[in-house]
């Protein structure tokens, strides 16, 4: 076992050494042609005169005369298809091709001169029959060193690798490109020794001298047998498939996917980029979701060259928002955050990325009526964004006024301060937990649709619109990250209950669609957005679990820790009195919910906001239930408040 490793690690030595010394200069490469030219040279003599019995009568220059000139000939014909600036190790058809050309165009040349030579002096200069054979002799020998040394190069390559072996998922182009690119790599991890195609007829063909396989269960039982545990899938594959059916079966047989960017051009600084990138594809990737299109023509019409202000600008929602606004090239960016630090990197990441565009960065918290006066006084926005919040169900159950003071009050003062200066469009970014609410987080924010619903009939000069959606993969304080951390320890995974489920969306699909709702909207809607099939946590934790390269149970359990104060088993995108009604982007849909006066309305959250600086958490929770009937506490201390009412 020791003499294996030591045989193993001096294979890799010898593999790192041969490719630190990097490519042989293209002097180098033209003189080795060059004298690889001078042998075919002389063996075409030779064969003429020993098969052809070729004999040089009436040639007035030397065969030593003639070789010097052929050389000076072959050299310039080098130089002309630049036949030395490739590697040799890399060569490809295209380098078979100049080298050929090089050759032949050679020899013509030289066999043109001896034509008009000889017409104009009875006599030749070059031997015609060698002039011919040194085709096609000089062409084998300068292939078979290119061969030779790229067939050298790759044995002690395969040698020398110690990585896991993968095959590759696809066998059009892009699957192709990506095992080239890992055969030609010094520096891979992986050792492609395969490919898989879903079609029965490919599993008859090799690709690049390894075997196609068919996506069946005996793939997976030679797998085993070889000790193949990785499968790379291109970005253009991916797009072909639904990921949620077509790749779970590989984490079924825990078998780890990984994946690679994008790339449009194959040399050797897009390899290192590709390679140095390739890693496991992402949870959101077995989401099985529908690719989100939007009216862009639209959104473009009312955020260009206005003033757009986003609260919350620095939290996962409000960023990619930003990143998604100045797509459609607004005046300028107002970017609103109470939080210093994940403000000044999201500026600093901005300004590197869209250099021309206008931002704004505004320390403030909505909280803080005069400062969100002062802000709007100065810059005056023309549309709103408003997905400042706090959003922790745990957390504002611990806290309720808190969740009174920046949900509902923090909203109410962008609301009246969007209505005073006249902004044209005002966006809340709401969620499912408003619908028939089980706790203070989701009865805040149904609390604050209702503000802003019924603010919208007391002003004809700004639109308010709400948008709701569900759970946010990866965004701050979700599942995926919290899992990732626990998978990171090794475990246990925690989940609240095996039956849990939740609605889940991208940050970047729920973004572009609260754009195209509030381009809808023609105000006082609350826009719901389909938000596609649940998912299971539990499933969520185990395929994450899978993609990590661990066996659920095995390597790290999954525990139950029962549920959290406030949280149910599912979430509700409408209200069991509520209707949709459709709009133009089948994703999006219209809730038909009650509204309510805005004096009566206004009044109670004026009292509610009072009652939340009292410091006095039931009777601010004892109020939210007034408001808000349908709030019902579930596993929370505030149940015992819905006995009285």
């Amino acid at each position: 076992m020791k003499h294996k490793l030591l045989k193993e690690l001096k294979q890799s030595d010898i593999f790192s050494h041969l490719s630190s010394l990097g490519y042989l200069p293209r002097w180098c490469v033209l003189l080795l042609d060059l004298m690889t030219c001078s042998l075919g040279y002389w063996l075409s003599i030779w064969i003429g005169s020993s098969l052809f019995h070729y004999q040089p009568t009436g040639v007035v220059i030397s065969p030593i005369g003639q070789y010097g000139i052929l050389i000076a000939v072959q050299a310039v014909c080098f130089w002309l298809f630049h036949t030395y600036s490739g590697i040799l190790r890399y060569s490809t058809f295209i380098d078979t091709l100049k080298v050929l050309s090089s050759v032949v165009v050679c020899s013509m040349t030289l066999l043109l001169t001896n034509i008009v030579w000889q017409l104009a002096n009875s006599e030749k200069l070059f031997m015609n029959t060698a002039l011919i054979l040194y085709i096609f002799v000089t062409f084998v020998l300068l292939f078979c060193i290119r061969v030779g040394v790229k067939t050298l190069y790759e044995s002690i390559r395969q040698a020398a690798i110690s990585g896991p072996k993968v095959l590759i998922y696809g066998t059009k182009t892009a699957g192709i490109a990506i095992a080239k690119m890992l055969m030609a790599s010094g520096n891979t991890p992986y050792h492609p020794v395969g490919f898989i195609d879903d079609k029965r007829e490919e599993r008859k063909y090799k690709l690049l001298g390894m075997r196609v396989h068919m996506l069946d269960e005996e793939l997976f039982e030679r797998m085993r047998s070889n000790h193949i545990q990785h499968v790379i899938i291109s970005p253009l594959k991916m797009k072909e498939l639904n990921p949620a059916k077509d790749l779970t079966v590989f984490l079924e047989h825990n078998i780890k996917i990984l994946t690679t960017p994008s790339f449009t051009t194959y040399n050797e600084e897009s390899t290192k980029s590709v390679i140095g990138r390739i890693d496991s594809i992402r949870i959101e990737d077995l989401l099985e979701r529908e690719t989100i299109r939007i009216n862009t023509e639209n959104v473009s019409k009312v955020l260009k060259n206005k003033v757009v202000l986003i609260s919350g600008a620095a939290g996962s929602i409000g960023q990619e928002i930003v990143r998604q606004v100045l797509n459609y090239e607004p005046r300028a960016v107002v970017l609103l955050e109470q939080a210093e630090s994940p403000l000044h990197d999201l500026t600093l990441d901005l300004k590197s990325q869209v250099p021309n565009a206008v931002l704004i960065p505004c320390i403030g918290n909505i909280r803080e009526r005069e400062r969100v006066e002062e802000i709007f006084s100065e810059f005056r926005p023309d549309v709103v964004y408003h997905a400042a919040a706090y959003k922790h169900v745990p957390l504002m159950e611990d806290h309720p006024n808190e969740a009174i003071h920046a949900n509902v009050m923090g909203t109410k003062n962008m609301a009246d301060m969007s209505v005073k200066y006249k902004v044209e469009r005002f966006v809340m970014i709401s969620t499912d937990k408003a619908v028939n609410p089980t706790n203070v987080m989701g009865a805040s924010k149904r609390i604050a649709e209702m503000y802003v619903q019924a603010l919208n009939k007391e002003t004809n000069d700004t639109l308010f619109i709400t948008t709701r959606f569900g759970n946010v993969l990866g965004s701050n304080g979700s599942v995926i990250p919290y899992f990732k951390k626990q998978i990171q320890k090794g475990g246990p995974v925690t989940v609240t209950h095996p039956d849990i489920i939740r609605y889940f969306m991208t940050i970047p699909e729920a973004c572009t669609l609260v754009l195209e709702a509030s381009v809808l909207g023609n105000g006082g809607e609350i826009f719901v957005f389909d938000m596609g099939k649940p998912v299971k946590i539990l499933h969520l934790a185990e395929n994450m679990i899978r993609l990590a390269g661990y066996t659920p149970y095995q390597d790290i359990q999954i525990t139950f820790t029962g549920l959290r104060p406030g949280e149910k088993l599912y979430e509700e995108l409408l209200n069991q009195k509520e209707t949709t009604l459709p709009t133009e982007n089948e994703k999006i849909m219209i809730a038909r919910v009650r509204e309510y006066p805005f004096e009566e309305v206004s009044k109670g959250i004026d009292e509610l906001i009072r009652l939340s600086y009292e410091g006095k958490p039931f009777e601010t929770v004892r109020k939210m239930k007034e408001l808000v009937p349908e709030f019902k506490s579930m596993n929370s201390v505030y149940q015992k408040l819905d006995a009285k009412i």
